[in-house]
Parts: C-alpha cells; structure tokens; sequence
C-alpha cells in the first residue's frame, strides 16, 4: 500500500496572488459594514433575519446571519480576525477558499438551527472567524508540513484564547455557532486535505514492477 505524498502547493501559508486575496477580503469585510449602514441607517432591523432554530421560518438564517451583526461592537470585535484569518486561509487560491468557508458557513448555520436555544436569533461572522482559525491550525496536521504547524503555533499564542468561545457562557453569545463553525474549518481541512492527496504524482513505477496494494 503506498500513501500519495502531499501536492508542494499544499503547504503554502500565504496566498500565490497576495494582492488578489486582500483585495476579495476586504470586499468582504466592505459589505458587512455596507449591510451594517444600511441597517442604522434606514433603520431595517435586519439582525432578524438570523438563524432561529427549529422553526422553518428561520432556516433561511443560515444564508443571511454571518452577514448581520447587532451593532457597531458585534462587528468591529469581529473584524481584525475576519480580516487575517481569512487572507490566511486563502494560502491555496480563492477557488479553495471559496469551498472551505461555503463548508463553515453551512455547517455552522445548520448547527446552531439544530442545537441553538429556541427563540432566539443568531447573528454574526464569528462563526466563520473559529472556523478560519480551526482550519488553519489543524491543515498542518493533515498535510504534514512544518511550516503550516509553524503558523499554527503563531496564531494559537495570539488568538488561542478565542478557543474558549466553543464553551458555553454567556447567554447572549452564540457558542453553538463558535462550536460548528470550528468543526466545519476542521473538517473543511480534512477535505482539502484528501483533494491534495487524490491530485499529488505518485512516483512512476518501474518497469516490470508488480501492482502496488
């Protein structure tokens, strides 16, 4: 049995187009706030518009919350780490980063509808932020590079006390939406992981030699 070795590209820790991925990020963060304006502004009371667990009605939530923030603070907090965590995770290509954060934001969504305490609203991108962040810590592990453990090890002493947003604790914050999304960057890096093994060049066989098990 032969183990397929890991593409070089895999273990890339920035994006190959840093101007591109800045650019795609920070329209990203330009149309929360856009969303954030228009709210204040009219005012149109779309927070809303989140996740209601179990109720059909708030199913559609799981499309519109991580684009909803309850207020200037809800966003603002959300921000610096929506900022590098997504640039990071766009090490691989936008194409890449398009699949990982489609798979956090709905494992995250459906998580919360199905877990999250019945009547309330979820809201917020800090869903996709854990979701980021686990699947940059864990890709290294998958992809067995050194130098994605390496940035690992970086954003875990800076941000890891983040980590304790999977716990329950204050009533007002939605852990189940933290607790999802770091499952969905897990195993958003598990897949990525598999395609990067499925696509890498095995060594060519030589000739005569029988089938490898």
């Amino acid at each position: 049995m032969s183990t397929q070795p890991v593409k070089r590209d895999a273990a890339r820790i920035l994006p190959p187009r840093p101007a591109q991925a800045a650019i795609v990020v920070a329209a990203f963060t330009g149309l929360l706030y856009l969303v954030e304006i228009i709210d204040a502004i009219l005012p149109a009371n779309l927070e809303q518009n989140g996740i209601v667990p179990r109720s059909l009605g708030g199913l559609d939530g799981i499309l519109w919350a991580p684009l909803l923030h309850g207020g200037w603070d809800h966003l603002i907090g959300n921000t610096v780490p929506l900022l590098v965590f997504a640039f990071l995770a766009m090490a691989n290509g936008l194409s890449q980063w398009v699949a990982v954060t489609a798979t956090i934001w709905l494992v995250s969504g459906i998580g919360v509808w199905l877990t999250g305490d019945g009547g309330s609203v979820t809201i917020g991108a800090s869903g996709l932020c854990f979701g980021w962040l686990l699947f940059l810590l864990v890709r290294g592990l998958f992809n067995r590079s050194l130098l994605q453990l390496g940035l690992a090890v970086v954003l875990l002493l800076y941000w890891g006390t983040m980590l304790f947003g999977v716990l329950p604790g204050d009533p007002r914050i939605s852990w189940q939406g933290h607790l999802f999304g770091a499952l969905g960057g897990v195993l958003a890096a598990w897949l990525v992981s598999l395609g990067n093994r499925a696509t890498a060049p095995g060594p060519s066989p030589s000739p005569g030699a029988g089938p490898i098990l």
